[in-house]
């Protein structure tokens, strides 16, 4: 069996956690003055919210993927909607339709993965944004790269850069990764499996299926 390594700050008991980024968070209050309703687009966001200010929960909050609305839930704040699609004009149509009234804050990182506001603006919602929390990557050693034919899970576009910015990509090795938005951080020609569901359960599921075959493949995404 392949080797499983795990660039997420999460660990999981089938993979040699490798994380690759840390974060810090860079807001001293939560602006949400004239808005009523939030919008997260990650777990780490909605953390972030409740270590500088609890009341966050007052408002009612648009989840972006099933971890997100589960750790709003866990920390008890409500989710108003959960959208069924995840990117671009896609996500921009579904808030048209259902949301248009509402005066939307969107707590997020310093870097994102697809610009919210702008493929809103385009759909007439204006969205009014502020940066949390911001990632910074974290430091190894040569000696520390996944060893030869290693399968590797990336949950974030910057698990990807930091862990290039760390390590040269082996052709022997096959990545994971959480979603179509971190698939094109990838450079061109590396063999990539797109997770079936925006989770770091989906992806370990997809990751243990191609290290159980013990060789690479052509299932290329």
């Amino acid at each position: 069996m392949r080797p499983v390594y795990l660039c997420s700050p999460k660990r999981h008991p089938d993979a040699i956690p490798l994380p690759m980024i840390r974060f810090a968070i860079v807001a001293e209050c939560l602006e949400y003055q004239g808005c009523d309703t939030l919008m997260f687009t990650s777990k780490q966001a909605v953390l972030s919210a409740e270590t500088i200010d609890p009341q966050w929960k007052r408002l009612p909050a648009l989840a972006i993927g099933p971890a997100t609305a589960r750790q709003i839930e866990t920390l008890g704040g409500k989710v108003l909607h959960r959208p069924e699609h995840f990117y671009g004009e896609v996500l921009a149509e579904d808030l048209r339709r259902l949301f248009a009234d509402r005066k939307i804050l969107y707590l997020r990182p310093r870097e994102i993965s697809f610009d919210s506001r702008s493929y809103l603006a385009k759909a007439g919602i204006e969205l009014k944004e502020q940066i949390l929390y911001e990632t910074k990557c974290r430091s190894y050693d040569a000696s520390d790269a996944p060893s030869p034919g290693a399968v590797i899970v990336f949950t974030s576009p910057s698990t990807i850069h930091c862990f290039l910015k760390n390590f040269s990509w082996d052709a022997s090795y096959t990545a994971v990764v959480i979603g179509k938005a971190t698939l094109a951080h990838l450079p061109e020609g590396i063999e990539a499996i797109v997770a079936k569901e925006p989770t770091i359960a989906a992806c370990m599921q997809r990751a243990l299926e191609v290290a159980q075959r013990g060789k690479k493949t052509p299932d290329t995404l």
